[in-house]
């Protein structure tokens, strides 16, 4: 009984969180989609090694236990043109091998060399599929479904970390003066 509560409990508030960072409507979603210029901002992290993570977590001083990360005030984001690919994102989870610098941690990259496949199902929901060719050692997919009213997953993963999504949503990029 009380994992159903929890179950519904969770999807309440996803449903909510939905509501309350759609950025764009209808319209504003297919115009930029289409266009293939739009930021993904990620306001929560979930990683897939939750039980790892949890216990991570609850040992800290003011931790609490839990798979979702929030981000929400946080500048991460993917800034997606019909030529660049740029990603500032954390990482939590499992990686299989460590950067060289420490500050390359996360999912940090530029990408000018990528495949870009968009499919739109009946409902108007966009997935987005992204492979990136020019990362070095590592290379990202990327999976990003989006509703019709900017509300997006993103689904990364690589050879050398455990997958590990995110959720937020999708805004039109600032223009230049």
């Amino acid at each position: 009984m009380m994992k159903h509560l929890k179950k519904i409990l969770t999807i309440g508030l996803l449903l909510f969180v939905t509501q309350t960072y759609a950025q764009t409507d209808k319209e504003t979603t297919v115009r930029i989609v289409e266009n293939k210029t739009y930021n993904f901002v990620a306001n929560s992290a979930l990683p897939m090694a939750n039980n790892d993570i949890s216990r991570i977590m609850s040992t800290m001083p003011g931790g609490q236990s839990g798979s979702m990360i929030n981000l929400t005030g946080s500048q991460y984001d993917v800034k997606v043109t019909k030529d660049s690919v740029i990603a500032y994102l954390p990482y939590y989870g499992r990686a299989y091998s460590a950067p060289y610098n420490a500050s390359e941690g996360g999912i940090k990259f530029t990408s000018k060399d990528f495949t870009y496949k968009k499919s739109k199902n009946k409902k108007g929901a966009y997935t987005i599929q992204i492979n990136t060719k020019d990362g070095g050692r590592e290379n990202y997919r990327f999976t990003l479904n989006i509703s019709q009213n900017g509300y997006a997953t993103l689904t990364a993963s690589s050879v050398n970390k455990q997958p590990i999504v995110y959720n937020g949503y999708l805004d039109e990029p600032k223009k230049k003066d």
